[in-house]
């Protein structure tokens, strides 16, 4: 493929890579930032193209990758280190230092509201709770995939609703 090719290609796809990029950023600065850095990485290494690969399974990869990397560079920034002699931040019990009796209660009120609730919402929302996907839900489930987010939904709505009094 030569250069001309490869940047009507990569001009192309700049609409489409925006949409991605505000799928990933849900903010349209970071979007515009996300789609620069992906359209100037593509163009350093057009060489490294295939010309008979897919194009757009390529630059979306490179804006996937660039995404995820600067995710982890900000997560690593702001992990906060204990560098104090006896790790004093470290050995604080943590139900000490991070709960109050407000919050709590605040969880209890979150359980007996759940709890309250019929089966088929309740067991979908505990399980994604707990870290299952929702089609990890789904198919454990026997249920279609849009049945579990909107039950998720709908108990979100649920405690939001029961629980507004306490914000």
């Amino acid at each position: 493929m030569n250069s001309v090719t490869f940047t009507k290609e990569l001009v192309g796809v700049q609409d489409e890579l925006l949409r991605f990029a505000y799928k990933l950023t849900a903010d349209h600065e970071d979007a515009n930032d996300l789609l620069q850095e992906t359209s100037l990485k593509a163009l350093d290494n057009e060489d490294k193209y295939e010309p008979q690969t897919n194009f757009k399974g390529w630059i979306y990869t490179i804006m996937r990758n660039i995404f995820i990397n600067n995710y982890r560079r900000i997560v690593r920034e702001q992990t906060f280190v204990d560098t104090t002699d006896n790790q004093y931040h470290l050995n604080l019990s943590h139900d000490d230092a991070f709960e109050s009796t407000e919050s709590a209660y605040d969880l209890k009120e979150m359980r007996r509201i759940v709890n309250n609730l019929p089966k088929e919402y309740r067991v979908p929302f505990s399980m994604h709770i707990a870290g299952f996907k929702y089609r990890e839900i789904a198919e454990k489930l026997g249920l279609p995939i849009g049945t579990v987010k909107s039950r998720i939904f709908f108990t979100r709505q649920r405690l939001q609703e029961e629980l507004k009094d306490f914000r």
